[in-house]
């Protein structure tokens, strides 16, 4: 069926409720080799559907006889756009007699004629007279949830009201208009014809949207890259699901609508993903909790290739580790099967400015762990990143605080001593076997430090009383490790005495 090429540039429409929002919009979507088909997006806050028309029999009924949940959302010209029929003094339900073609119940693709109403907005209405469900219609709100389910046995009763209105039976019949005029809900098309009603020869078939491909938003993640590339594609981004399934390309005509999906596809994914971490966290103790967790590409460098290429990770944020996974983690037992992790007291985490990208890609940080080289990652958008940059800044505060202290072995004036970082009283550096302290300063006294990039280390200390600056000069094998816990126990104490820091990181 050809679909006019206008309707791609239609508006995201937007379907409200306190429980519920649906927004829908037409796109084209291809599998990045082929041309773009026309099919419709279906967001809700769990699902996101790719839709494409369907043309049904005139005769068309529903494949069950179950109760089904449909949403329509009221036109201002056309109403809900149908008619019911029935009532309690008919010792009948409310049954849906007519459906105007185009308009809003026949937009859904989800209601027959001869679907019997159950419920409006999860109010019951099958004891209702007649007039009391057109009102309860008539008054539902813009965003209306029927609970239908489907009565053949409705078809003769229909059939026979059709038939006496065929007939224009003046005295009952005048009243039945009325009324049929009052259950159509303000619709302006009163000469449609609602093809279900006529015979097969004058029928027109019936339209329904399709469900082609349905893509759970939990963990799921947004890009706009070309798989493992650093390239953009113009107006154009793909959903992947956690399980592997993939939307396709799917394109925009235009920017701002791109934009507009974007933001609202990543606010779902970014609300279901601090809901799972709420459940997950119920089962874990506060020093161990996950602050963070999402998708981020890391750069592989290609020995094959000169080019740097890029692969999905998911990435966490737990007590006191950082974790790479491949996949995400599915239920509790899956966060004791890491098998990529590393302490974030033991590990530096850097925003890589945008004069320091390797390519095209934007939004990157680097993370290096001691004794081994830096892994390269890239996120989607700033406040991604923003909101990685803060949830490392609260990994390392519970991590120090959980620690407690660190001792490292050093040698200083030639003999082997032990350097602590502990958390409560600073730095302090014992000879073997000694536990008084040669020297002890708190963190606060450390004045800047500086080293030779292999083993030397001095630290400068201001002495509290006399403001003289002493440089303590020492030596460790471990030197990278030492400073990076250097700067994890100083980061947790800069936050734990301005509590604005913290707040200051949020996106």
């Amino acid at each position: 069926m050809k679909i006019n090429a206008t309707r791609m540039t239609t508006p995201i429409e937007e379907k409200i409720d306190q429980k519920l929002k649906v927004r829908t919009g037409m796109v084209t979507v291809s599998d990045g080799k082929s041309r773009p088909v026309p099919v419709r997006l279906n967001l809700s806050m769990e699902v996101l559907r790719l839709q494409k028309e369907e043309l049904l029999p005139p005769d068309a009924k529903p494949s069950n006889t179950k109760e089904r949940m449909v949403q329509i959302t009221r036109q201002k010209v056309g109403g809900l756009g149908l008619s019911i029929k029935g009532g309690a003094e008919h010792k009948l339900p409310i049954l849906i007699s007519r459906i105007y073609k185009d308009q809003a119940a026949d937009q859904t693709g989800e209601l027959f004629v001869g679907d019997a109403i159950i419920k409006v907005n999860g109010e019951y209405i099958t004891a209702c007279p007649h007039d009391d469900a057109v009102n309860i219609l008539r008054n539902a709100g813009d965003l209306v949830v029927l609970t239908v389910k489907h009565y053949r046995a409705a078809t003769p009763f229909l059939q026979k009201q059709d038939i006496a209105e065929d007939g224009q039976q003046t005295d009952s019949n005048s009243e039945r208009d009325a009324s049929d005029e009052s259950l159509r809900l303000a619709t302006n098309s009163t000469g449609s014809r609602p093809s279900s009603l006529y015979s097969e020869s004058e029928a027109e078939p019936q339209i329904r949207w399709s469900d082609i491909v349905t893509l759970p938003l939990m963990m799921a993640y947004v890009t706009r890259y070309i798989f493992g590339t650093d390239k953009l594609r113009p107006n154009s981004f793909e959903v992947r699901g956690l399980n592997g399934v993939s939307t396709g390309i799917i394109h925009c005509d235009d920017s701002a609508i791109l934009s507009q999906w974007l933001k609202f596809i990543t606010d779902n994914i970014i609300g279901l993903t601090h809901l799972q971490m709420k459940l997950y966290n119920r089962n874990f103790s506060i020093s161990d909790k996950i602050e963070y967790m999402g998708w981020v590409n890391e750069g592989v460098l290609n020995n094959n290739h000169p080019w740097q290429n890029y692969k999905p990770r998911f990435f966490a944020l737990k007590g006191t580790d950082l974790m790479l996974f491949d996949t995400p983690p599915l239920n509790v037992g899956d966060w004791t099967k890491c098998t990529l992790m590393f302490k974030v007291y033991q590990t530096m985490f850097r925003v890589v400015k945008e004069s320091e990208n390797v390519d095209e890609r934007q939004h990157c940080f680097l993370v290096q762990t001691s004794g081994q080289d830096s892994r390269y990652f890239s996120v989607e958008t700033r406040q991604e990143l923003l909101r990685i940059e803060n949830a490392w800044h609260c990994s390392v505060c519970t991590a120090v605080m959980k620690l407690g202290n660190k001792t490292f072995t050093v040698s200083f004036n030639g003999k082997t001593a032990g350097l602590t970082l502990d958390w409560n009283s600073g730095f302090s550096l014992n000879e073997a076997d000694s536990k008084t302290p040669v020297w002890q300063y708190k963190f606060s006294q450390l004045r800047g430090s500086s080293d030779d990039g292999k083993s030397k280390l001095k630290l400068h200390f201001q002495d509290t009383e006399s403001r003289a600056i002493e440089t303590k000069e020492l030596e460790c094998s471990i030197l990278q490790s030492l400073l990076f816990c250097m700067h994890a126990f100083l980061t947790a104490k800069v936050a734990s005495v301005d509590p604005g820091f913290l707040c200051s990181m949020l996106p």
